[in-house]
């Protein structure tokens, strides 16, 4: 049996950052139209270079730097989503953030939101993706910025904004710190996700889940080694944002023969697959459904199913979700 899997092969993909997604010459090009050096965050072949998951946040963040308009996240925008319709991805969701774009204040962050709609709007007119964003708490900021970037949301929920979650690094702090921030975005309607399960251990996916009420678990594999944890993920339909090569690359698991996520669709978990931050760990999404068709034998009809399974979880409205399925299903 073939691992190959069709590009083409219409993808839904649910965790996605979109200063990670950026294509790491896009970068280089910004940095130098503003001369702003910051050749460090690059290796010898002018992909990102980090050592472990500490120094990738930093690299993370240095990449940002060059992003200081919403005419440089309107570009962006339409740079990633040229890779993922390239990698036949017809839906994405993608993790915005206020820090990144006008610091929180509410007026800055409108302009950048809608320079990054606009490039959505133009992207699913030209390259046939549909595009939502998910307002983002940056964890190790400290819930007083939470609370600034869930207000944002709030004021800007809406046809683009239909989500809000939580990244970063998963030691600092604890949900409980940031129940405000959700229940305000939960009460402007907004759905909820958050990073969980991919540092902190099968307790920070329960207390994700107990503290922020979510629906959606980003990452969420460490749930395996707590199964009574996995059953209440699958009765509860909560839907996993699985994003193996991200996990092999920073050394969550050490290959995917050893990543749990068969597992965890063998015991019903709703399982999805997803990039995280696809140039920083050099990948894309018809790579991770080869490396995961090689390993555990998966055809294109179980990456339907999952791709199906995604848009049922996905944020966005019906007539979205229905006619990104015939697509998915062949129906279109």
């Amino acid at each position: 049996m073939s691992d190959r899997i069709d590009p083409a092969l219409p993808k839904a993909e649910l965790h996605l950052h979109l200063e990670g997604a950026a294509p790491p010459a896009f970068i280089r090009g910004l940095s130098k139209e503003k001369s702003i050096d910051i050749s460090g965050i690059f290796d010898e072949r002018g992909g990102y270079a980090y050592r472990d998951f500490a120094q990738f946040l930093k690299v993370y963040e240095a990449a940002c730097t060059p992003l200081q308009s919403p005419e440089d996240f309107r570009r962006l925008t339409l740079a990633v989503l040229e890779d993922r319709a390239r990698d036949g991805v017809v839906y994405a969701e993608t993790f915005v953030s206020p820090d990144f774009c006008g610091g929180g204040d509410v007026a800055a962050w409108r302009e950048y939101l809608h320079a990054i709609d606009e490039a959505a709007q133009e992207a699913q007119r030209t390259m046939g993706i549909t595009l939502r964003g998910i307002v983002t708490v940056i964890r190790h900021f400290g819930p007083e910025k939470a609370r600034a970037t869930a207000l944002c949301a709030a004021e800007t929920q809406g046809a683009f904004i239909t989500g809000f979650g939580i990244a970063g690094d998963e030691n600092a702090g604890h949900p409980r710190d940031f129940t405000w921030a959700f229940d305000c975005a939960r009460e402007a309607g907004l759905r909820l996700t958050a990073h969980a399960g991919e540092w902190g251990g099968a307790q920070s996916v329960r207390d994700a889940l107990d503290y922020l009420k979510v629906e959606r678990i980003g990452h969420g594999v460490q749930a395996i080694d707590d199964l009574a944890l996995v059953d209440r993920l699958a009765e509860d339909r909560i839907v996993l944002e699985v994003c193996p090569g991200s996990n092999v690359t920073l050394g969550v698991y050490p290959d995917f023969a050893r990543h749990p996520i068969a597992r965890l669709r063998d015991r019903e978990v709703r399982v999805t697959i997803s990039t995280d931050d696809p140039p920083f760990f050099h990948t894309t999404l018809t790579q991770e459904y080869e490396a995961l068709a090689g390993v555990f034998g998966w055809t294109e009809d179980d990456f339907r199913a999952m791709n199906a399974d995604a848009m049922h979880g996905a944020f966005c409205d019906t007539a979205t979700r229905d006619r990104i399925l015939k697509t998915i299903e062949g129906r279109a």
